[in-house]
């Protein structure tokens, strides 16, 4: 009866003598997270397109060597889920390109820098991500050379408007529009307009809206009742205007009513499209089956702000498009809106820890399919949530973004049918008490600006239609706030 048992153990003994059970020591090394086999393939998919030569991140993480240095804070990033940033709420809305770690990525990534940082063995590397050369993230088929600015070492930067020559010889229908400054360190924004050419518009000459006075603490100085532009009082001084910071610049004074020249001959949809900010990645419209169409003669009328960080440096904007092939199936079409802007609606109390703003409100006047959504506020944005109001009745919040930072503009991608009759309200809640740590003065009153230490609320989104003609001008509506009376 024991001859059965006794076969059983050679054979489990022969087993292991041919596949040999690992040692503790082979085993905890087959447990070892490198590197190349286990952190590589993380930071390829979820860093390195801002951690790389060229881009907005202080450091690379395209190699071993770039990143072992980096390892702790790379951890310590990851665990207090920091990085990547992301701040729309789970669950809520429609968010496709949630940008979040995993549970398992962040715990390889903290196991790697407990263990030491070990680079493991090369040939476990996946392929290197082929990025598009010269800074683009998207290969552009056609660039367009845009305003060089001179930034300088300090001071106040304006917005400053530059008309640059499209080139657009035909009705050109495009799939991605890719806004890129040279000098991100000291790029608030590059936001484009499309307007037809006319002769008397000229080229690369730097643009003010209108003379801006500002008091001693950079804020501007307002008219009596609010209005803008008032005269100035002792210790105000002028905002740079043009290249070079040279004050008042040719567009400022020199080009009284230019840029309602310009704007009132738009080939687009809106003041502001497609921008470069920081975080916020190319407008690509070829997931959707989608094109925009800029009209034959078109001039890129290109808006810069830049705030100066102690080293004065030259910028270069260019715009790289990628053109379509064929015919689109749908049109594409970037909006942004905002709330009354003046004093009488907009202004936040000093040490208000939760001053919520009116909200921009948009009408759709015809079918539509909402694909990207993007707050925008200044260093007193608190918090942020997008709604729509169906035409049934029904309410639906679409984005909620309860920890809103300045630092990242982010896109949100969504996929939402908005039918015709549909309202959109955005709201934005602001913090201007001494617990917001990015807070310049909890003690100022604070009103809708330009300047970071001003405030605004503005939000972006991107709408895609079905039709290719749809006149894209009468597809949405803003309403107007109703008129306020003296002493409200």
């Amino acid at each position: 009866m024991k001859r059965p048992v006794a076969i059983a153990a050679l054979a489990v003994l022969a087993i292991g003598l041919v596949f040999e059970w690992p040692s503790p020591a082979a085993q905890a090394a087959a447990e070892t997270v490198t590197f190349q086999k286990d952190v590589l393939p993380i930071l390829q998919k979820n860093c390195q397109g801002c951690h790389r030569p060229g881009q907005i991140a202080p450091m690379s993480l395209l190699s071993y060597q770039d990143a072992r240095p980096w390892a702790r804070s790379i951890k310590n990033a990851v665990v207090g889920r920091t990085m990547p940033p992301w701040f729309a709420a789970p669950n809520v809305g429609h968010v496709l390109n949630e940008r979040r770690l995993t549970g398992r990525d962040i715990d390889t990534i903290a196991k790697w820098a407990d263990a030491g940082a070990p680079e493991g063995d090369v040939k476990d590397a996946p392929p290197p991500v082929q990025f598009p050369p010269d800074g683009w993230q998207i290969k552009p088929d056609l660039v367009v050379d845009g305003p060089i600015y001179d930034v300088p070492a300090k001071g106040i930067v304006e917005w400053t408007w530059f008309v640059v020559p499209g080139g657009f010889t035909k009705d050109t229908w495009v799939t991605s529009i890719e806004v890129l400054p040279s000098q991100l360190a000291v790029t608030h924004h590059v936001c484009l307009s499309y307007i037809q050419h006319t002769p008397e518009v000229p080229y690369n000459v730097p643009m003010l809206p209108r003379p801006i006075q500002r008091d001693a603490d950079g804020n501007e100085i307002r008219a009596p009742r609010g209005e803008r532009g008032g005269p100035p009082p002792a210790g105000a001084q002028a905002g740079n205007a043009g290249a070079g910071g040279r004050g008042a610049a040719p567009g400022g004074a020199g080009f009284p009513g230019i840029l309602g020249v310009i704007f009132g001959r738009s080939a687009g949809t809106a003041l502001i499209e497609e921008c470069y900010e920081p975080g916020r990645p190319p407008a690509d419209f070829r997931p959707y089956h989608a094109a925009k169409l800029i009209p034959a003669g078109t001039d890129i009328a290109v808006n810069v702000h830049y705030t100066p960080n102690g080293t004065a440096v030259r910028d270069h904007v260019r715009i790289g498009f990628t053109v379509a092939k064929e015919p689109p199936q749908r049109r594409y079409i970037a909006m942004s809106t905002s709330p009354p802007s003046d004093p009488a609606h907009f202004v936040i109390p000093p040490n208000d820890p939760n001053w919520l703003a009116p909200p921009a409100v948009v009408t759709f006047d015809h079918d539509a399919e909402l694909v990207g959504l993007m707050p925008h506020m200044h260093v007193r944005g608190k918090a942020a949530r997008i709604d729509l109001e169906y035409p049934d009745g029904r309410t639906e919040t679409i984005l909620d973004i309860p920890r809103y930072d300045f630092n990242w503009q982010l896109w949100y991608d969504t996929a939402i049918k908005v039918p015709k009759g549909t309202t959109m309200k955005a709201y934005a809640w602001y913090d201007n008490s001494a617990a917001n740590r990015f807070n310049p003065n909890p003690n100022a009153t604070v009103y809708y600006g330009d300047q970071t230490w001003e405030e605004m609320h503005f939000p972006s989104y991107g709408l895609v239609f079905d039709d290719p003609t749809v006149d894209v001008r009468k597809a949405v509506r803003v309403p107007q706030p109703a008129p306020q009376r003296s002493g409200n």
